[in-house]
């Protein structure tokens, strides 16, 4: 299956690319160009990568960092997942300095 259309990379060139090193997206970019035009391949390479134990994505760490509770923690619901059963708006979670 193809990952990247824009260079006619496929998921098995990023798997050989993360067991030979790569542990981000730049460095699979490097090796095979994948993600470096359209970057709609970045997400699936992100997954690729955290399915073989590398880099975790960006928004994971960021989560993280923030203090937010992990989506697969508590069975799947994100924050404010069942806000509407509630009647109400999700709740708001305060943004900290870095």
């Amino acid at each position: 299956m193809y990952v990247c259309m824009c260079h006619a990379v496929t998921e098995d060139q990023v798997k050989k690319a993360i067991d030979g090193g790569a542990n981000s997206p730049r460095q699979i970019a490097r090796g095979c160009g994948a993600g470096t035009d359209c970057g709609s391949c970045v997400r699936r390479i992100q997954a690729l990568l955290g399915e073989h134990g590398a880099r975790p994505c960006p928004t994971a760490r960021l989560a993280a960092k923030l203090g937010l509770a992990d989506p697969e923690a508590n069975g799947g619901d994100a924050v404010g997942a069942d806000a509407a059963d509630r009647g109400g708006p999700a709740p708001v979670v305060p943004l900290r300095a870095a």
